[in-house]
């Protein structure tokens, strides 16, 4: 029965580690979509489609699941909407216009240096030891992918693409502060924020005069991975994912996706990043790997410390 007992662990850890692979290459891949649909699309356009599609996606696992679809705390569910889908899938689709696919994924994925920044403020966590070393490390990385002393013609894009993870920071500081004070699910919680979202993306989209998309083969299979794929199958897997590795295992995603989103931009649209920017990615990966560290060495000190006051 013992041997038995590992062999079914080992199994289910075997089974998360590989929905973490896959998570990881269809998010990281999502970046080249996103960059090529643009041919075929307003970005408003597209992101308001798939945010709908998305939402309806989410809506039909939470029916397969027999899960419940009650709206709860509706007035901070609209602002994550608004943060996290409407403003947060815009800029990054917008980005994309003039911005590479690899080069975006990076600095939208600096998203967690702003977010230590906000949960200092606002939540009142305090930056401590390898969390400071990760920051400078950071800075130096975006210094060498802004690279300040050329005239860039992407500029607008790389400061689109930091504000997105800004936004998607504060995204993560309004869910922190909701599910303290309210006893919510994860999937519901995405479900609703994402159709409030799309409903103002919709809106958005409706107000910009643009083009109308064309209705390309690469436009609808765009359309159907964003929704079917890198929403509902992605979600599903992460769920998965966080029921069955340690949190700070299953955030190890944050820095494989946008490793996995340069290398599909070099090598499916020949996005060769300069020797400088090259050198910036790889600061920030280093900071992202120091972070996920410091959050990996503070929960097994928890862990141990709830443990002990067991004993």
């Amino acid at each position: 029965m013992h041997d038995q007992g590992i062999m079914n662990k080992d199994r289910t850890l075997q089974l998360a580690a590989g929905a973490l692979v896959l998570l990881t290459l269809i998010w990281g891949y999502n970046w080249v979509v996103m960059k090529q649909v643009m041919q075929y699309a307003d970005p408003f356009d597209f992101s308001a489609i798939r945010s709908v599609l998305g939402a309806l996606v989410l809506f039909a696992v939470l029916l397969l699941r027999r899960q419940s679809l009650r709206l709860v705390a509706p007035g901070p569910t609209l602002l994550l909407g608004l943060l996290q889908t409407a403003a947060f899938t815009a800029l990054i689709q917008w980005a994309l216009v003039g911005g590479g696919a690899g080069k975006t994924a990076v600095l939208v994925y600096v998203m967690p240096f702003w977010l230590l920044a906000l949960a200092w403020v606002f939540l009142g966590e305090r930056v401590r030891g390898l969390q400071w070393v990760a920051v400078g490390v950071a800075l130096v990385g975006l210094v060498l992918i802004l690279e300040p002393w050329t005239v860039r013609s992407d500029l607008f894009s790389t400061l689109l693409a930091l504000v997105a993870g800004l936004t998607w920071a504060a995204s993560a500081v309004v869910a922190k502060r909701l599910r303290a004070r309210v006893a919510l699910d994860l999937l519901p919680l995405t479900a609703w924020q994402m159709l409030m979202g799309a409903i103002a993306l919709s809106v958005i989209a409706w107000w910009l005069p643009s083009a109308p998309p064309q209705p390309t083969t690469y436009f609808f299979a765009a359309l159907a991975f964003n929704a079917v794929f890198a929403t509902g199958l992605a979600w599903v897997l992460w769920l998965f994912i966080l029921d069955r590795l340690p949190a700070g295992i299953a955030g190890l995603s944050s820095l494989a996706v946008p490793a996995v989103g340069v290398l599909s931009g070099w090598l499916e649209l020949g996005e060769r990043p300069s020797g400088a920017e090259a050198f910036g990615m790889a600061c920030i990966a280093l900071a992202l790997a120091l972070i996920s560290a410091q959050a990996l060495r503070a929960r097994r000190a928890g862990s141990n410390a709830r443990l002990i006051a067991r004993r």
